[in-house]
């Protein structure tokens, strides 16, 4: 049963109307790990907090006595923080992976079926979207029976609506990929970070052993897992099934890893990256820019501060970033004309910063692990290059969570730890960009219809009627290999 502290909390938020927005109608969303930064040097010195066309209070001071946090040191906390400050990153770190309160702790269920879709007896796309929501009433029913939740977050990926289908898509691009360049003189080694229900593991080595029994033989396959949870329930699928001999479970953080890798491998990036933590930016009157941190006060509330002294992380991130990206990317908040821009501040209320930029220093990080401990690997990345009903920025997240099973968005990304998903997208030319600068590696971008056009059988998911809800319902994601 849920709390009735978390029943007030929602409750109290439906009354605060202005902060949610309704989903978007028709808007497919496919929801799907803790990291250790160097902390920003503690100064209040020249803050700023972003103007508002609302009378507020000045907490500089406020923001100078509490102390410095990052989510590592709030990880051994089973409460939410008050009276401390932290980097943005550390804020979403915190809501999303503390093991006591973290939204893929606690929160987070990912849907599953039974049984396969059976797409070509379906009469179209929308008889599956019928038999979608028949099976996602059923699942939830099932959850509320064992144990009933108004506030259960439960969501789905491609992997699960479309097993086996997508999985062995992958596989194949994966085998054919290791006959063409190791076979026989290697084995071949498959990573997958954040393996969630277990499922792509399953189709991929069940796809494996039923077409190349010899490539079979050589395959062993490990997952990077920072859920306890997760783990958990991977090595019970694990233990059902006929490859227990193939298969690995690393319980840790992808950023926590510093075990040598030399050989060869290919490393599975699956929808994982949209919920790296990110950092907040904003940027002044004079393209200067100004990192955020989240002050949570002695209530719980929150309130935003920005400052010019940039922590190294985001530092080497922008300076990287202004080397290597194209012009538009190097860029993003720039208002073009330099007029236009002068005349904006000029305006009555004008905004003292510029809307804020989300920054994937995560991902960064994680390409530093992939070219340091895995230099031998192939990264497969697929993830949402657009999403719908995003926050204000640029790069901005979704923010939703679920209420007595209706979808919420919010306009912030600063609420309750926890019991929100927080969910980016990827700039994929940004990112190919700097994925090739940190590694050396050649890349290839396309859009996931796109790569299951090249290693799917469509048939097997097609409707009578023509219809593809493979190729239809993930439009807005994209697909990054290396070489």
């Amino acid at each position: 049963m849920d709390s009735p502290l978390v029943s007030s909390l929602f409750r109290s938020l439906f009354r605060q109307r202005a902060c949610l927005r309704p989903a978007r109608n028709g808007a497919v969303l496919a929801h799907r790990r803790h990291i250790t930064f160097p902390v920003a040097p503690d100064s209040s010195k020249d803050l700023w907090q972003p103007r508002s066309t609302f009378l507020q209070r000045d907490r500089s001071e406020e923001f100078g006595r509490y102390p410095m946090v990052t989510a590592k040191m709030l990880a051994t906390r089973k409460e939410r923080p008050k009276r401390v400050k932290m980097l943005v990153r550390d804020f979403i770190d915190d809501s999303l992976y503390n093991p006591h309160y973290g939204y893929f702790s606690k929160a987070a269920v990912i849907f599953s079926t039974p049984t396969p879709f059976p797409f070509t007896e379906l009469a179209d796309e929308a008889a599956f979207q019928t038999l979608l929501g028949a099976r996602y009433t059923a699942f939830e029913d099932a959850l509320d029976a064992a144990a009933p939740s108004d506030t259960r977050q439960l969501w789905h990926t491609p992997t699960e609506l479309f097993k086996p289908h997508y999985g062995e898509a992958i596989s194949r691009y994966l085998v054919a990929n290791y006959k063409l360049t190791l076979f026989p003189y290697s084995d071949l080694i498959i990573y997958e970070l954040g393996a969630g229900n277990g499922t792509m593991m399953n189709n991929i080595l069940d796809h494996i052993r039923a077409t190349d029994p010899d490539v079979y033989a050589r395959t062993k396959y490990r997952v990077i897992e920072i859920s306890d949870r997760l783990a958990g329930l991977q090595r019970a699928h694990v233990a059902q099934t006929t490859h227990a001999d193939k298969i690995e479970i690393v319980n840790k953080s992808i950023f926590d890893w510093t075990t040598y890798v030399p050989d060869p491998c290919f490393f599975l990036a699956l929808e994982v990256a949209d919920n790296f933590p990110h950092d907040m930016i904003r940027y002044d009157s004079d393209d200067r820019p100004l990192q955020g941190h989240v002050m949570v006060d002695v209530n719980g509330d929150f309130f935003e501060f920005y400052s010019p002294l940039l922590d190294p992380v985001v530092e080497r991130f922008l300076r990287i970033r202004q080397r290597v990206a194209r012009p538009r990317a190097a860029q993003p908040w720039r208002i073009p004309g330099l007029l236009l821009r002068r005349l904006r501040e000029r305006l009555p209320l004008a905004p003292n910063l510029s809307q804020p930029e989300f920054v994937p220093t995560a991902m960064m990080a994680l390409f530093d692990v992939l070219r340091d401990c895995f230099p031998a690997h192939r990264l497969l990345m697929s993830d949402f290059h657009a999403l719908p009903d995003a926050v204000e920025g640029v790069n901005a997240p979704v923010v939703q969570t679920r209420y007595k099973r209706t979808s919420i968005p919010v306009s912030t990304p600063f609420v309750h730890q926890g019991l929100f998903d927080i969910l980016f997208p990827t700039d994929f030319e940004v990112m190919d960009d700097m994925y090739k600068a940190l590694t050396g590696k050649l890349t290839r971008v396309m859009k996931q219809e796109e790569f299951l056009k090249s290693w799917a059988f469509l048939e097997e998911t097609e409707t009578t009627s023509g219809d593809n809800p493979m190729l239809n319902w993930y439009k807005n994601a994209s697909v990054m290999s290396s070489v």
